[in-house]
């Protein structure tokens, strides 16, 4: 994946999510369905959107069943993975105690979610 990983739009990552959800390929009329109480488009918008989708590498369109199924090419932990480090380099100098320490100094994390982070990192370390 490396640098070559594209961005999702807000709306993107919604279509995105649907499809990361189900383990069997999707039909628009699935995706519009889902995003209903999100999002007021019509089948055109989604249709669209899944095209920018598919022209960035995000899910492959399978139209030889005569409905369209859309699958996804990368799978949602990729992404997160891209995208959070991208986060990571762009805010926070690629440091995750500044990320931290932001969010906490401007009240955005609270002391249970620390607690929460140190129990998670504790884990990781009884593992290794």
């Amino acid at each position: 994946m490396g640098n070559t990983l594209k961005k999702l739009g807000e709306a993107e990552l919604e279509i995105m999510q649907v499809v990361w959800e189900n383990e069997t390929p999707v039909t628009s009329n699935y995706i519009l369905k889902e995003l209903q109480g999100r999002r007021r488009w019509q089948l055109s918008t989604l249709m669209t959107s899944l095209t920018r989708l598919a022209d960035k590498g995000f899910i492959h369109c399978d139209r030889s069943t005569g409905s369209n199924l859309y699958t996804s090419i990368i799978s949602e932990n990729e992404y997160k993975a891209g995208a959070s480090k991208h986060f990571l380099e762009k805010l926070y100098n690629n440091s995750i105690q500044n990320m931290i320490a932001t969010l906490y100094n401007n009240r955005e994390i609270k002391s249970s979610d620390l607690e929460e982070l140190r129990d998670f990192l504790d884990e990781l370390e009884d593992e290794s």
